[in-house]
């Protein structure tokens, strides 16, 4: 089986917006199709899908009502992964066997299964570590969509090590693939120093350190909270939505109390995806404040890392990721609040220029969306490749 130009790849699903992102990189490449669950209580008496196209990210979409709890013993009669395969397969201008379906959770195993054509499985969390996640359950699909993918795209080291050694999947299968930025947040030369302030930063003094993205439970406030109180000459930006809970009291308190200071400590809420790169550039330095060994935070790829590597400020960041403890120098780990401070003093003494600018703008040339779909593409082609020669062997061999 050999790809075509004109088949459509369907992403199952494209909920996060780094899915959208990929989604959004893959169309770029290939005809492409994100797929949007849309969960309730009811959804097995929906039928509707709704076709739309996004603009920021450019891609398109596809809602597709699913009922919640489909993945449950009790629903499988209800035959969920024959009506989605179904779905998808209607929506496909080409062959179904030409089309190659990416899924991006283990739930979708027995889609993937029935699906005609190559499948990608594209795995962007350990999903077994979310609280409330059945373990064994997540462990047996993950067998099964190994099994049924043609290709096995685990975002960091440790998933695929997770993937190969406890699940059994075939090393051959496996191609890492991180996570990344937009080609649009690349710098095309170098910058010197921060960049010009939002609005809603406008009011604070340099130097200003910035924290971008989710600001939940797998940050720790903690050690934020310490920081801060040690640090009062900086200014605090926290750009990203707090509406997750921290199960965590001594943490949920911290967060609390750094949104309720106020002064010298702004929380400008959510912000649009395409929004964050001005926030990344304007800060004197990134802060990565991520909880130790936390998972599935520690198995995963580090998002923040790469948007601020395109930005191309210095990272001071805990080690949270085990990806990140191979990142230095571009990015500088600390483990303890006082290891924290000192990283800021000696950025501060160095006009927050540590030298490594240039080697972070490099890196960042490699470490967008595009460059992420256009492997998963040619990753698939050659294994297609491979395997249609394995085939034509063990046919001439009479097998």
């Amino acid at each position: 089986m050999s790809l075509t130009n004109r088949a459509l790849w369907h992403v199952l699903d494209a909920n996060s917006i780094w899915i959208k992102e990929f989604s959004s990189a893959l169309s770029r490449v290939v005809p492409a199709l994100g797929w949007v669950r849309e969960m309730s209580w009811t959804g097995m008496f929906r039928n509707r899908t709704t076709r739309v196209h996004a603009v920021d990210p450019a891609v398109d979409l596809c809602y597709f009502p699913l009922q919640r709890g489909y993945s449950s013993r009790l629903l499988r009669p209800l035959r969920f992964a024959e009506v989605i395969a179904d779905r998808m397969r209607a929506c496909g201008a080409s062959d179904a066997r030409h089309s190659p379906l990416i899924c991006t959770t283990p739930y979708y195993a027995p889609v993937a299964q029935l699906w005609p054509g190559p499948v990608v499985y594209y795995l962007t969390d350990l999903t077994r570590g979310y609280e409330g996640a059945n373990a064994r359950l997540v462990e047996q699909l993950d067998r099964q969509m190994c099994d049924a993918a043609t290709l096995v795209c685990p975002n960091s080291r440790r998933i695929a090590d997770y993937l190969r050694d406890e699940i059994g999947c075939s090393g051959s299968k496996i191609v890492i693939v991180p996570n990344a930025t937009r080609r649009g947040n690349v710098f095309e030369a170098m910058p010197h120093g921060p960049g010009g302030l939002p609005e809603d930063l406008s009011r604070l003094s340099r130097p200003i350190a910035g924290v971008i993205g989710n600001l939940a439970a797998n940050l720790d406030w903690v050690l934020m909270r310490d920081v801060i109180d040690s640090n009062p000459g900086f200014s605090w930006a926290f750009i990203g939505p707090t509406r997750m809970s921290i199960p965590d009291e001594r943490q949920r308190k911290a967060r609390q109390e750094l949104i309720s200071r106020g002064g010298n400590v702004v929380f400008t809420g959510e912000k649009p995806y395409g929004q964050l790169r001005d926030y990344a550039r304007c800060f004197d330095v990134a802060i990565l404040p991520y909880q130790p060994r936390s998972e599935p935070t520690y198995s995963g790829s580090s998002t923040r890392f790469y948007e601020h590597l395109a930005a191309c400020r210095p990272m001071v960041s805990t080690r949270g990721f085990e990806e990140l403890l191979h990142k230095e120098p571009l990015v500088r780990l600390v483990d303890t609040a006082a290891e924290t401070n000192a990283a800021l003093s000696d950025l501060r003494g160095q006009g927050f220029c540590d030298g490594y600018e240039e080697l972070r703008w490099h890196a960042s040339q490699a470490g967008t969306w595009e460059d992420r779909a256009q492997t998963v593409v040619s990753a698939l082609g050659e294994r297609l490749e491979t395997e249609d020669g394995m085939l034509t062997q063990s046919a001439e061999m009479g097998l």
